[in-house]
């Protein structure tokens, strides 16, 4: 017995060291498996991950920097005094305490509430009343010091664009001091308009063939050919609309009637332009759509057509709606197309065959002349360039609100 007791004895004690031993090397396999898993340094994919956040830093500040730019540009276009000349001259000299001045007869009229200056004089002087010759003013207006004047000085106006003017007006001639941004807006809606009754139906009616009728061997054929379109330069568009497209429509509806600078063949061809974009986006759209909806729709009796358009075009309406705003914004800012076939002056007019400049197209011509820099005409192209801005985002707002209220999810 007590032979069968120290056996037994040495037995736990030996089972014992073996569970020591196992729970020692348990332990040493633990912290090796940790010291596996904890994370290494690797040089290469920092780099990535470096690039790639610097990548999207250098877009969002160029954002930034491009919005800052048009927005101090057009301030400094509301704020800017342009001088011009009244063809009047002081008839005699005044001092830095006369608070009326003899004006010469002729010239361009001075009205109550006019900033005015002599010569090169840094004074600015308010006009208060004008009685004949006699104008009352205001010393030193705008922080500027009243000075001693001597007679035969030209006497200058000051004209300053207001915002309700730029809103309002029907009239744009910077020459002249019009600054009215309507002539170029309604013809850059007519152009987007005409361009969108042309790519719309066409690129929709392209993107149902590709997606619900052609095969897969159609489809990788035309898809492609189709999308060359978007690679022909703008400026060849802009001349075939011109030398193409403008003679059919004289031919159509008459040479007095069609202008040869007109918005239509503008907007035409600009619809022909974005045909690829309103069929390739609408296409990927109706192609994600599940096949097992088209399944369902054909079990219950309906035919390929009523499938595609009761059943795969709603289904896909969100990302169609996104097709169509991209599109639209893609009109809006068209440039080299409307400069040579729309027109090359402002004209507030409802008539598509009429010749008519867009805003993109004033941009570009006025910006080739002889502008100086931080002159009322030359802000005035930042003005309009955030107007283009404004209407090019807030598609964009409309299109992501469009596509997150019709969007669907299918698993």
């Amino acid at each position: 017995m007590e032979n069968q007791t120290g056996e037994k004895n040495k037995m736990s004690e030996h089972a014992s060291a073996i569970s020591s031993k196992s729970a020692t090397e348990l332990d040493i396999s633990s912290e090796q498996i940790a010291a596996g898993l904890r994370k290494k340094p690797r040089v290469g994919e920092t780099f990535i991950q470096t690039f790639l956040f610097l990548a999207g830093a250098v877009s969002i500040l160029t954002t930034i920097g491009i919005v800052w730019v048009l927005a101090t540009e057009s301030i400094n276009f509301f704020t800017h005094l342009s001088w011009e000349e009244s063809n009047k001259e002081l008839v005699s000299a005044i001092s830095a305490t006369d608070t009326s001045l003899l004006a010469s007869e002729g010239g361009r009229s001075i009205k109550e509430g006019q900033l005015i200056r002599l010569g090169n004089s840094e004074e600015y002087m308010n006009v208060l009343a004008v009685d004949g010759q006699v104008i009352s003013v205001e010393r030193g207006a705008d922080g500027t010091v009243p000075a001693d004047h001597r007679s035969g000085l030209d006497i200058f106006f000051a004209e300053k664009v207001t915002i309700r003017e730029f809103v309002t007006s029907t009239k744009w001639n910077p020459q002249i001091g019009q600054f009215g941004i309507w002539p170029l807006f309604n013809a850059t809606i007519m152009t987007s308009v005409v361009a969108m009754l042309v790519a719309l139906p066409l690129g929709l009616s392209v993107a149902i063939y590709l997606s619900e009728y052609a095969s897969e061997r159609a489809r990788s054929i035309l898809k492609p050919i189709l999308e060359v379109l978007s690679g022909i330069p703008t400026v060849v568009y802009g001349y075939f609309a011109l030398t193409f497209m403008t003679p059919i429509l004289r031919s159509i509806f008459g040479a007095d009637t069609v202008q040869i600078y007109n918005t239509a063949s503008a907007g035409i061809v600009i619809g022909i332009l974005i045909l690829p974009l309103v069929s390739s986006m609408s296409e990927d759209a109706l192609h994600a759509v599940p096949n097992s909806l088209r399944e369902a729709a054909f079990g219950m009796g309906a035919t390929k057509l009523e499938t595609a358009v009761k059943v795969v075009l709603p289904a896909a309406l969100s990302g169609i709606t996104a097709a169509f705003i991209v599109s639209i914004s893609r009109a809006i800012g068209e440039t080299m197309i409307v400069a040579i076939a729309a027109g090359a002056g402002p004209n507030f007019t409802f008539n598509p065959f009429d010749a008519a400049e867009t805003m993109t197209g004033h941009i570009v011509r006025i910006s080739g002349g002889d502008l100086s820099y931080d002159s009322i005409d030359y802000n005035s192209i930042f003005a309009i360039g955030l107007v283009l801005f404004l209407i090019t985002l807030s598609l964009n707002i409309i299109s992501r609100r469009i596509v997150r209220r019709f969007r669907e999810v299918y698993e």
